[in-house]
C-alpha cells in the first residue's frame, strides 16, 4: 500500500488529498473561488493564480493535519503539471517539487486531464483497461480509447467550444451566476426542453467530432429575441448538449470494442447528461461507469489517484519537468479542422 499527496491548482480550485493506492482517500480539501470571479462571467487567469498562492499551503498543512500524517510518511507527490492556466499550474507544480525536494520524495508530475480520465477507477475499483471515455469539461470535449496508464487513442474532439464552455457562455447570456453548468441545470427543471428550437451540430454526420459554436450562437438569438422565457431556453439548451453528447458517443461506440462507457469530467455531474448517457451504454450492452459528482469537478484526490497508478507502473518525474497550458492526453492524434489548440 503506497500513500500519495495529490496537489491541484489548474483552473480556480485550489485542492489537496492523500490517497492510498487501495483506493481510500484520507484526507482532502477543495477551495473554490466562484465569488471572486462571478463579477467577470468567468475565470481570470491572474486572479486565479494569486488565489493559489495564497491558499494552497494552508491547505497542504490541514489535509496533513487532518490525516494525522507527516511529509515523511507520504511515498510520492503528484501535483498536476497542465494543461490549464499557467499561472495556476505553476503553483501547484512548484508546491510539489519544493515538497518532494525537501522530503526526499518522488514527484509525479500529472496531467489534468489523465487525472480526470482514471478518476472513474478510484470509485470504481472493477473498471478495468479498456474503456471508452467521454471526458467533459470546461475546456475539453473529447472520446478516448483508455488502453491504460498513458496508453490513450483519441477518437474525436471538439472543433471549436467544448461542453462545459458552451455551458458557462449559454449561463451568462442568460444572466446566470458563475459557474454556468450548475445554474443552467438548476434553471432547466422548470424549463421546457422542447420550447426553443435549437441546432444540434454534426448530429447524424458521419464525422466523429463535436460544435458547440452554433449552439451557443443560437442561445444569444433567443435570448436577444425575447420571445422565450428565460427556463425553456436553459431546457433547450441543455437537451441539445444531452441530444450532440448521445450521438458522437454513440457514433464512437460502433468503432470501439471496449466493454465498458465511461463519462468524466466537471460536466459529467449533470444529471441529464449522466442518464442519457446510462442509457446509451445499457442499449449498446457496455458497462456505465461514472465518478460521483463531486470526483467530476476539480480536486486533488484523482491527481493522487493518477499519481498512484503511475507510481505503481514506476513512472516518476524529474525536478526540472516543466508546466504545460497545453498537453493532449494523445499527443500523436492529428490536428482536426478548426480545433486548434483545443485538438
Amino acid at each position: 500500500m503506497t500513500l500519495i499527496l495529490g496537489l491541484e491548482s489548474s483552473c480556480d480550485d485550489s485542492a489537496v488529498a492523500l490517497v492510498t493506492s487501495d483506493r481510500r482517500i484520507l484526507a482532502q480539501s477543495v477551495v473554490g473561488q466562484n465569488s471572486a470571479h462571478q463579477a467577470y462571467g468567468g475565470v481570470v487567469p491572474e486572479i486565479a493564480a494569486r488565489a493559489h498562492v495564497e491558499i494552497l499551503p494552508g491547505l497542504i498543512e490541514r489535509v496533513l493535519a487532518d490525516a494525522k500524517l507527516s511529509i515523511a510518511e507520504v511515498d510520492a507527490v503528484a501535483a498536476t503539471a497542465g494543461p490549464g492556466l499557467i499561472g495556476g499550474v505553476m503553483v501547484a507544480l512548484l508546491a510539489g517539487k519544493g515538497l518532494a525536494l525537501a522530503a526526499g520524495k518522488p514527484l509525479i508530475a500529472v496531467n489534468h486531464l489523465e487525472g480526470h480520465a482514471l478518476s472513474p477507477r478510484l470509485a470504481d475499483p472493477d473498471l478495468g483497461f479498456p474503456y471508452l471515455l467521454l471526458l467533459v469539461s470546461g475546456g475539453h470535449c473529447q472520446l478516448l480509447e483508455v488502453r491504460g496508464i498513458g496508453d490513450y487513442r483519441r477518437l474525436a474532439t471538439t472543433i471549436d467550444d467544448a461542453a462545459g464552455e458552451a455551458f458557462d457562455k449559454a449561463a451568462k447570456l442568460l444572466g446566470l451566476a458563475y459557474p454556468g453548468g450548475p445554474a443552467i441545470e438548476q434553471l432547466a427543471r422548470t424549463g421546457n426542453p422542447e420550447g426553443v428550437r435549437l441546432p444540434r451540430p454534426l448530429v447524424g454526420s458521419g464525422e466523429p467530432h463535436f460544435s458547440f459554436a452554433g449552439l451557443k450562437s443560437a442561445v444569444q438569438r433567443a435570448v436577444a429575441s425575447d420571445d422565450f422565457a428565460p427556463a425553456d431556453i436553459a431546457a433547450s439548451f441543455q437537451q441539445a448538449v444531452v441530444d450532440c453528447l448521445v450521438d458522437r458517443t454513440r457514433l464512437a461506440l460502433r468503432t470501439s470494442d471496449a466493454p465498458a462507457l465511461v463519462v468524466a469530467g466537471g460536466v459529467a455531474a449533470n444529471q441529464a447528461i449522466r442518464g442519457a448517457l446510462a442509457e446509451l451504454a445499457e442499449q449498446s450492452g457496455r458497462r456505465f461507469s461514472v465518478p460521483p459528482a463531486w470526483l467530476c469537478t476539480d480536486n486533488a484526490a484523482m491527481i493522487a489517484w493518477a499519481g498512484a497508478e503511475r507510481f505503481a507502473a514506476g513512472d516518476c518525474d524529474p525536478l526540472d519537468v516543466p508546466a504545460r497550458a497545453r498537453w493532449p492526453l494523445d499527443e500523436r492524434a492529428e490536428k482536426v479542422r478548426g480545433a486548434g489548440v483545443k485538438a
